[in-house]
């Protein structure tokens, strides 16, 4: 099934297909006119958010492989806005000659957090002491779990995201029952928790000629398992910094990616060590639409499309952008638009509390005004989401 929008696509432009169809393909669509590309996304239904801004739209569910190679036959080249796809379809349709980017061995860093684990540890490359298993039964997890100075962080090794799926036990019989209770969909990892001074991400872009560009390292604020706010630049030392952009062209060469790379990295008294991987645009890269030359959406699509890669430098000294959630009653847009200095995004969604509707950035000279404009449009659309 196809759904045109108002801007057809042009016969010369390159013709992206992403699989999914929510906020961040909503926000692909709103870039894709100033890179020169049409976009078709694959959505469960025609009231996805991002039919709103593409020039096509395929309905059909993201594990199903017919009807990704359905979107495949519209485009040139497929790219994705989540990571919940089925690797093995996917490898399918690469034998078959679909071009995907990132590519099926690339995206499974991302889909398979065990995967990714090991192969960041065999790189050398920093990440919390882990042990994946499928039952709090199997003989290692008691002597892993006695070499750690505290109850774990555990994961489901694949399927989660924004929280979900990451469960914080409080004592050793918490964690056996909740490793049995995630080990019921699949494979769980066992991690180390780590005492944190705070938390980074670095975005980097990989284009398909392997050039390597990154954006500004970023201070994350988390709530409740959600990032609630981000501030550029990180309130980091010059030295982490550099660390940062040196990991993120390691694990962006190493992963092979093409596209935006975005690594969540957990800062500690022994340096940074790595949390999570994302191969496409990222939360924590949103404030890019007002604040960079060229957002992160925008360089996704020139990497994807086999273009130069653009100009990553930010448009201001600093940049806050706090997520919009919804509150105990509907949101207030208009609101939140009134507030001078407030970039507001909203991504049509229906209000629900807790949900994550959208985003405002503010940008200037000064850090703490832009802190103060961001937060005072998220608290009137509704927002309640601690403020730090």
């Amino acid at each position: 099934m196809l759904c045109v929008t108002d801007h057809p696509a042009e016969h010369h432009v390159t013709r992206v297909g992403v699989v999914g169809a929510g906020q961040l393909a909503f926000m692909m669509g709103e870039a894709s006119p100033g890179v020169g590309v049409s976009i078709t996304v694959l959505a469960a239904t025609p009231d996805d958010p991002a039919v709103a801004t593409c020039d096509h739209a395929v309905i059909g569910d993201a594990h199903d492989v017919d009807a990704i190679e359905r979107l495949s036959e519209e485009v040139d080249v497929v790219t994705f806005d989540h990571e919940l796809v089925d690797l093995v379809h996917l490898a399918q349709l690469e034998r078959r000659g679909v071009v995907l980017r990132p590519s099926a061995s690339s995206l499974r860093f991302a889909v398979d957090k065990t995967f990714q684990r090991q192969a960041l540890s065999d790189a050398g490359l920093p990440v919390p002491r882990f042990l994946a298993v499928n039952s709090s039964r199997e003989p290692h997890v008691s002597d892993f779990l006695d070499t750690l100075n505290g109850p774990p962080v555990l994961k489901a090794a694949r399927g989660g995201y924004d929280g979900r799926g990451v469960l914080f036990p409080a004592s050793r019989a918490e964690t056996l029952a909740m490793i049995d209770e995630l080990s019921a969909k699949g494979e769980v990892l066992i991690e180390e928790r780590l005492d944190l001074l705070g938390e980074v991400a670095q975005l980097v872009v990989r284009g398909n000629d392997g050039s390597i560009v990154l954006y500004p390292l970023v201070t994350t604020v988390q709530s409740d398992g959600m990032c609630v706010e981000v501030r550029m630049p990180a309130e980091v030392s010059a030295q982490l910094a550099d660390d940062a952009a040196a990991l993120g062209r390691r694990i962006a060469t190493l992963i092979e990616v093409v596209g935006i790379l975005a690594i969540e990295l957990f800062v500690t008294t022994a340096g940074l060590v790595i949390n999570e991987v994302a191969l496409r645009p990222h939360n924590s890269g949103h404030w890019t639409i007002e604040g960079s030359v060229t957002s992160q959406f925008a360089n996704h699509l020139r990497a994807v499309s086999g273009q130069p890669l653009g100009d990553t430098s930010p448009t201001h000294a600093y940049a806050v952008m706090v997520n919009l959630v919804g509150g105990e009653e509907p949101s207030s847009l208009d609101a939140a638009l009134r507030v001078p200095g407030a970039f507001v995004h909203d991504y049509a969604k229906s209000w629900r509390p807790g949900r994550k509707l959208g985003h405002v950035t503010a940008l200037g000279d000064d850090a703490q005004l832009a802190h103060v404009t961001a937060w005072k449009s998220a608290r009137a659309y509704g927002t309640k989401t601690r403020e730090t």
